[in-house]
């Protein structure tokens, strides 16, 4: 069974500490938000992952209001969503981080993240300037961004100076990102990883895991997410069903071994799920 210390904190450049395993909405309605993160909380999740594009916010925010835990126990992450239709301008940065705040019923964040980098809108380095200043301020207690390749950090660290302390992007067995990895390890940056399960595409039917699954008596989600925990991501699975919430949530009381973690590495074939982020700009 696993306990709330047997959550490891990883440390982040700024001083600040995230725990490995959090809980993600993604795809949550916001009325589902409030029972999926009740549940989550309840079997020991504390650290919580939303954004502004998800629509759940106000479900997320009253399910941790009422959890009845101490802000200081928790971890809650929310995105900006940098869209389209918006010019990124200082004061619409700020506006947006304020609106984020009101609808999670928050006095602060734990991390607060630029969700995708448009790189073809060129205004990546300024929305970071002002991240910048709302760290600054204490109202994030961390900043960090998602979906970014290594040139776009690059040019953050390069134009602003402050490296992000997270890249929250895509990654599972079948698209592990190791020349990413790379770079974050290079300069300090926390690898966190979106739909570590592979999105429910195949990926967990594989039998290179169910085979390591039944070797563990464990399920395919579990050595998945076992193998993240392994290699050094932090890792947000998401679910609606309090059964696998649960399980998601058991995976510190076994280890897989040197062949195990061989054979996962041979699962690597480059499949993405999501977007290309050199490509992304829609909404």
């Amino acid at each position: 069974m696993t306990s709330l210390s047997s959550v490891p904190n990883v440390s982040l450049t700024d001083g600040n500490t995230v725990p490995q395993l959090g809980f993600g909405v993604w795809q949550v309605p916001d009325d589902e938000s409030y029972t999926a993160v009740t549940s989550a909380l309840t079997v020991g999740y504390r650290s919580i992952d939303t954004a502004a594009i998800y629509g759940n916010e106000v479900g997320t925010g009253r399910a941790i209001k009422h959890s009845g835990i101490a802000r200081e126990d928790l971890f809650v992450t929310t995105k900006l969503w940098n869209g389209a239709a918006e010019t990124w301008t200082r004061d619409n940065v700020l506006r947006e981080f304020d609106a984020s705040l009101d609808r999670l019923g928050l006095d602060y964040l734990d991390l607060y993240l630029i969700h995708w980098p448009r790189a073809m809108r060129e205004d990546y380095v300024a929305i970071w300037r002002a991240f910048a200043e709302i760290k600054e301020s204490g109202r994030a207690k961390s900043v960090g961004v998602s979906n970014f390749q290594p040139a776009q950090l690059q040019r953050l660290i390069d134009e602003t100076g402050v490296v992000p302390v997270i890249n929250q992007v895509e990654v599972h067995p079948d698209f592990a990102q190791p020349e990413l990895r790379a770079f974050h390890a290079e300069h300090g940056i926390v690898t966190e990883a979106w739909s570590p399960l592979g999105q429910g595409r195949g990926l967990l039917d594989d039998p290179v895991l169910s085979r390591i699954a039944n070797k563990h008596g464990r399920s395919a989600a579990q050595v998945t997410l076992r193998w993240h925990l392994q290699v050094g991501n932090v890792v947000i699975p998401k679910s609606v069903t309090p059964y696998r919430i649960r399980q998601n949530f058991e995976v510190f009381d076994f280890e897989l071994d040197a062949d195990d973690l061989a054979a996962i590495a041979g699962l690597d074939v480059g499949n993405r799920l999501g977007p290309d982020p050199d490509e992304f700009d829609m909404g």
